[in-house]
């Protein structure tokens, strides 16, 4: 079985985040990038999979050479091989292009993508790469297990969940409940050597179309400042849910 996994380097949630240019292009200076949550369970996924049917594990990206440390990561999660398209990633079509014409060229079974990033969280690209490829595609997937050649999944819904079936090959979009939180692997020493040898293709893209542009950003407004009341002192509590935050 040929898996491919759709792999983002976003900033790590706790870093600090800052725009130039007259906030018009994202600062990365200082920031910790890391593989995208959504993407880490799919990929623990796909390593799943692997050890049970055999096959071999492709994780690719859109990125230039700063998003490489990512990629060994996976690699050392337990990925086979990695491919880089050396391109900065536009907007989602520029991405889901640049994948889908790589991907049009090789034999896959399952592309397994997380359902958004955790930076501009657009959750476009998983669906763009399906259209692109007329492949079905099934988002939200909370499951999935693989019975010959036939996907059967788990997907979450308005309200519930949702079984499906479709026939291989198919991309999903994955989140939390993929795998475990516990199952999630951290890379040892032997997978980290390991990686330092398993190959990272970097290859040009065909195109570098973009059909959105960014002219500016804007942080969140800042919250306000917390207040402390004592615990006997509920008059001066309830005055200020009266008086200044107007909900009573």
């Amino acid at each position: 079985m040929n898996i491919v996994v759709c792999i983002s380097s976003v900033p790590d949630t706790t870093s600090k985040i800052n725009f130039t240019d007259n906030n018009s292009k994202f600062d990365s200076n200082g920031v910790q990038f890391v593989i995208n949550p959504y993407d880490e369970f799919g990929l623990t996924k796909a390593m799943m999979l692997k050890e049970k049917y055999g096959g071999n594990v492709t994780v690719i990206t859109v990125g230039d050479i700063s998003v490489e440390p990512v990629m060994r990561k996976a690699l050392a999660i337990g990925a086979d091989n990695a491919v880089r398209i050396n391109t900065s990633p536009l907007d989602s079509y520029s991405t889901a292009s640049a994948i889908a014409n790589y991907l049009k060229e090789n034999e896959i079974d399952l592309i397994i993508a997380g359902k958004e990033s955790s930076d501009y969280n657009g959750g476009a690209v998983p669906g763009m790469i399906a259209e692109l490829m007329n492949l079905p595609f099934i988002n939200a997937c909370i499951g999935l297990e693989i019975e010959n050649n036939t996907a059967r999944l788990i997907r979450e819904i308005d309200g519930g969940q949702e079984k499906v079936s479709t026939n291989l090959p198919c991309i999903i979009g994955g989140q939390k409940g993929l795998v475990n939180e516990s199952d999630l692997r951290i890379p040892n020493m032997r997978g980290i050597m390991q990686a330092r040898s398993k190959p990272l293709d970097v290859i040009e893209p065909e195109s570098n179309e973009n059909l959105v542009e960014s002219n500016i950003f804007e942080k969140p407004d800042a919250k306000n400042a917390c207040k402390l009341i004592d615990a006997n002192n509920v008059s001066e509590l309830i005055s200020l849910l009266q008086n200044e935050a107007k909900v009573i």
